[in-house]
């Protein structure tokens, strides 16, 4: 657009100063900034404009106006709200370097030009967009004045009518767009990551093209503004971090330019990430602090003294004495040497994220601290006391991997296992030891389960499963190949289903006619079934000891 067009909009109420023979000027952008020098922010052709607070006399007129022409700036706007009339070496710098001027009246926000001159600057809707990415981004590495992603994927939808979200590598909702059709439903979301995952593991480029519910997504990863370029072995140890920018189209047949725009967009989303990612510093020194206190054999006085000042920080308004519970996490891969705990720590804040509450403030609530190759959680509860039958609120284990164990399996696919451990809750400091004690026998429990990623809470360590983590390897592989290898081994000739109906047939408690229902079958065939495994491994369903033998061989394998 041109720069006369600006000043015949009555609804923006400038007033020319100076340069009415350069009102033909292109104005290809628009910058807000009361920096001394804005040249880094600069690329020419943009109206700037500016409160004046970077004037601290009449000698500052001049190598302002100066730097904002050598940028090729097409235009300088100065508000009137902080100094009143626009400063007269001000309107002379501009008249000696012919940079028109503008004075912006004290009743126009800067927003309501910026917003014009956005729609206005371009007949290609995705060149406006590009031009408010860039202000966004601007404004966003110098202070949190940027509006975040939703405001991004706002603009998203009313300039180029994409509807877009921002999803964590588990499948958690982290912005979505505030108008434009119904939300994305939980599922969608734990899918699209699954997939997202999926294909990153595999070298994929991206955009990843989804169809899931009869529309088609591309995935666009979010990645660290601080990361360089990534070896093989660090593609394995991030890919769990990076969000990712889901959007509702094919992106398969895009010009350049419009996934150059995308690319934008997820690198501004990255500085909103990142600025995410440093206000946990805090938490996660008050994690460290009481673990090391925790496990060093401190008093219980000093460690309360900690978690006072812990407290308010991490459970705002509820005083200063919550329960707590701990939660163990361990990142293992396949023949990896590299230390696994920040990546772990990374992954239990983000799923400790939906247990709590909706809602990503309940994200500061969270302490990790990582130790070698662990994580663990201190997570505040509301100091409520249990109900009579004994239970208690808080985290439950199998909550924790409800809605990300799919994504984070994709993830892990081929050479990575995540197992997490929950303790009871406690009440004080002097029960932290014993609860992280219990978080990390648990987290073993979990440990000796089949599956990439498992978790287990501290009501099974009454069970006789609390004694399987402690079995070696080579014994468990040893005990479950003789009992159960000589059945796969028939059931992959056959396809008898062996395994599937001695599963069933323990979990029915060895009655015949509820296994034969459970397994729509005659219970002449189901005695068929189990007089050949009884055949083949030589032992005897009707007898406790091998039922027993049996079970734990399918609860190891």
């Amino acid at each position: 657009m041109r720069l006369r067009a600006l000043l015949e909009t009555d609804a923006l109420g400038l007033k020319l100063l100076g340069g009415e023979d350069e009102l033909d000027r292109t104005v290809r952008g628009v910058m807000t900034t009361d920096l001394r020098d804005p040249s880094r922010y600069l690329s020419g052709g943009e109206l700037v404009l500016t409160g004046l607070a970077w004037r601290r006399d009449a000698a500052d007129s001049e190598p302002f106006v100066r730097i904002l022409v050598q940028e090729g700036v097409a235009a300088l706007a100065a508000g009137e709200a902080e100094l009143g009339d626009v400063p007269e070496d001000l309107v002379v710098a501009c008249a000696r370097h012919r940079l028109p001027l503008f004075a912006v009246h004290e009743s126009v926000a800067f927003a309501t030009i910026t917003e014009h001159v956005v729609r206005q600057v371009s007949g290609e809707r995705a060149g406006d967009l590009a031009a408010v990415v860039d202000r966004h981004r601007r404004m966003m590495t110098s202070g949190p004045a940027g509006g975040g992603p939703d405001v991004v994927l706002d603009l998203l939808g009313s300039d180029l009518d994409l509807r877009a979200w921002v999803l964590s590598p588990t499948g958690r909702l982290i912005a979505d767009p505030k108008v434009g059709g119904p939300a994305l439903p939980a599922e969608a979301c734990g899918r699209l990551a699954a997939e997202h995952l999926a294909a990153t593991r595999t070298g994929r480029r991206a955009p990843h093209r989804v169809l899931l519910g009869g529309s088609t997504y591309s995935l666009f990863p979010v990645r660290s503004t601080g990361r360089s370029a990534q070896t093989a072995r660090d593609v394995r140890e991030t890919v769990l971090s990076d969000w990712l920018l889901a959007v509702e189209a094919d992106a398969g047949d895009w010009a350049e330019e419009r996934l150059d725009l995308l690319h934008g967009v997820t690198q501004l989303i990255a500085v909103e990430r990142d600025r995410r990612d440093a206000a946990r510093t805090v938490r996660r020194r008050l994690a460290q602090e009481v673990l090391e206190l925790v496990q060093t054999g401190a008093a219980p006085a000093e460690i309360a003294a900690r978690l006072r000042v812990a407290a308010p920080v991490l459970l705002p308004g509820l005083g200063a004495a919550p329960h707590w519970q701990v939660v163990v996490a361990r990142l293992d891969w396949d023949g990896g040497e590299t230390e696994s705990g920040p990546m772990a720590q990374a992954l239990l804040e983000e799923i400790l994220v939906d247990p709590l509450s909706a809602g990503p403030e309940h994200s500061d609530r969270i302490a990790v601290a990582h130790t070698g190759e662990e994580a663990i959680a201190l997570v505040p509860l509301p100091a409520v006391s249990t109900e009579h039958d004994g239970s208690e609120t808080g985290i439950l284990a199998d909550a924790l991997l409800a809605s990300v164990r799919d994504p984070l399996t994709a993830g892990l696919d081929g050479d990575g296992r995540l197992t997490l451990g929950v303790s009871a809750t406690v009440h004080s400091a002097e029960g932290l030891r014993g609860a992280l004690e219990e978080a990390r026998h648990a987290r073993r429990v979990a440990a000796a389960r089949p599956g990439r990623v498992c978790a287990a809470g501290h009501q099974e360590l009454a069970s006789h499963v609390l004694l399987l983590p402690f079995v070696p390897d080579d014994v468990r592989r040893a005990f479950t190949a003789r009992l159960l290898d000589p059945l796969r081994d028939y059931d992959r000739r056959h396809r008898a289903e062996l395994i599937p109906t001695l599963e069933a047939f323990l979990d029915c408690d060895g009655s015949w006619t509820r296994c034969a229902a459970r397994l729509h079958l005659h219970v002449n065939t189901l005695r068929y079934r189990v007089g050949r495994i009884e055949q083949l491994t030589g032992r005897d369903l009707s007898r406790l000891e091998d039922k027993l033998d049996f079970f734990l061989a399918l609860r190891m394998s």
